[in-house]
């Protein structure tokens, strides 16, 4: 039998154990799964993902509608999932991992490419349109709500009419390159600091950064 102290420590690390809702988080970055994808511009959620779980140590592991890798940092805990889906399903796995890991939508965070912003440019915002994103299109339909966070990383728009889609899917220039990794450092901080001091002062912090 446990002695009077030692019931006493097993419920105090029970009690540690379990995870409070509202400080766990689902960060979903969006991109296509596959070679072909990997290092285009519309892949830029799948990027900053990698970066941020290689800065925290975290493991991509492959589950069901996607790759998931977990942490905790300063107090919450971090689900990342990149969708298996492609992109124009990506609501399918949104949904369904809120749904497994028990998260509110007011704790989740979409990560995107965005056209209408100059390259490397980072704009949090809490709601609003697809702007003609298939994979926010989705992730509205499934949550049939346009509120909820979604961060933007600018791609920009240098593209002749009608070549959206082949600049969308396809590769950074030199010059992007060269600037991506900064990008994508000042991206995951952005990331933790959505979880850690709450969206409202990590926008004032980053957004325009």
């Amino acid at each position: 039998m446990l002695s009077f102290f030692g019931r006493i420590l097993k419920t105090k690390k029970t009690a540690e154990e379990v995870t409070d809702p509202m400080k766990k988080f689902l960060i979903a970055g969006l991109g296509n799964i596959g070679p072909k994808y990997e290092n285009t511009r519309h892949n830029i959620g799948f990027k900053i993902l990698d970066e941020l779980a290689a800065k925290q140590e975290a493991v991509f592991t492959t589950q069901k509608l996607g790759d998931i890798a977990q942490f905790r940092y300063k107090g919450r805990t971090f689900v990342l999932l990149k969708p298996s889906t492609y992109m124009n399903l990506s609501g399918k796995a949104v949904n369904y991992w809120l749904q497994k890991e028990k998260i509110a939508v007011e704790n989740l965070l979409v990560v995107t490419d965005d056209l209408n912003l100059p390259f490397g440019t980072l704009r949090l915002k809490t709601k609003g349109s697809d702007g003609g994103h298939n994979g926010l299109k989705d992730i509205q339909a499934q949550l049939n709500t346009t509120k909820y966070n979604r961060f933007r990383f600018g791609i920009s728009a240098e593209f002749s009419k009608g070549q959206q889609i082949d600049y969308v899917l396809g590769e950074w220039s030199e010059e992007e390159l060269k600037e991506l990794p900064g990008r994508l450092k000042i991206s995951a901080e952005l990331i933790e600091s959505f979880a850690t001091a709450g969206v409202s002062n990590t926008m004032n912090s980053f957004n325009g950064k």
